[in-house]
């Protein structure tokens, strides 16, 4: 049985004076390949004088590109989706014989291909101690990424962190705490470390109160923006892992944008003169008879 709702994501920042702006690049439109099917989706721009473009990056994301020709003192930016949830197996994939154990090692083709999702960019002394830790005996794929993903969710303490920017993975470690994104990244390099593929992924995230309100679950109905990675496992493709949760990302996840890089994953990016700026910001999520 599905669930449809509908998901209103508001994102508004106000200027002190009118201000002239640079373009800005606006990645917040589902992407390509969604968990769960995605019914209606508008984009809106409250802003009077503005142009809208839309393209695809080298990942095949999608972009809104905005300029805006004259000053303002606003940028208001409206996503309205409709989606419908329904149950999914995480784990209903098949990979290719010669994937099926790790390690493996991808043929040289699709080494080629995967280039950018298996650069190492951190490799700080906390990183090499943890990864020295992981066992490299012949084992499962899936029992192995799911270890790792579980595992950093036992270590690193979620913490809702409102500065901009990722932490260092080294930083991630010695706290033992991070926001979504910064042990998403963790995990990124991580997975990169063990020879393996892997991306970032900004998204949201819904969840629903479940049947029968269990006291481990979500008390109402809520969205969030969210980072999670994805490993890429051949025959099965991305496949991915909520290191926030422990679980493999499923139906409550709407990917938005799936990068090498989290710089690149920015739900929005611009410039503007220099003034005192001001956020509004709202998610909400609903369910539709």
């Amino acid at each position: 049985m599905s669930i449809k709702v509908a998901l209103n994501h508001l994102t508004a920042y106000r200027f002190e004076r009118p201000v002239f702006l640079g373009p800005h690049i606006v990645r917040l439109r589902p992407a390509p390949r969604c968990y769960m099917p995605v019914k209606n989706y508008a984009f809106k721009v409250h802003t009077p004088e503005h142009s809208l473009y839309w393209q695809q990056d080298p990942y095949g994301n999608f972009l809104a590109r905005l300029i805006f020709p004259q000053a303002t003192t606003e940028i208001k930016l409206e996503v309205d989706l409709i989606a419908e949830i329904q149950s999914i197996n995480p784990f209903n994939f098949l990979v290719e014989p010669d994937a099926e154990l790790y390690p493996f090692t991808y043929d040289r083709q699709l080494a080629k291909e995967l280039i950018p999702f298996l650069e190492i960019a951190e490799s700080g002394p906390l990183l090499q101690e943890w990864i020295a830790t992981i066992s490299r005996q012949e084992t499962a794929i899936t029992d192995f990424i799911v270890s790792l993903n579980q595992r950093l969710k036992q270590e690193i303490t979620y913490s809702l962190r409102l500065e901009p920017g990722i932490q260092s993975c080294e930083e991630t470690l010695s706290k033992k705490m991070g926001s979504c994104r910064d042990s998403g990244w963790l995990l990124v390099q991580i997975l990169r470390h063990c020879g393996l593929a892997a991306r970032f992924v900004s998204g949201y995230l819904i969840q629903l109160v479940p049947d029968g309100n269990p006291p481990d679950g979500p008390k109402v109905d809520s969205a969030a923006l969210h980072a999670w990675a994805e490993v890429y496992l051949p025959g099965a493709g991305w496949v991915g892992l909520d290191p926030t949760s422990g679980l493999l990302a499923a139906e409550g996840h709407i990917p938005l944008a799936c990068t090498a890089d989290p710089e690149r994953a920015a739900p929005v990016t611009g410039s503007t003169e220099a003034c005192e700026t001001y956020l509004d910001y709202s998610l909400t999520v609903s369910r539709l008879n």
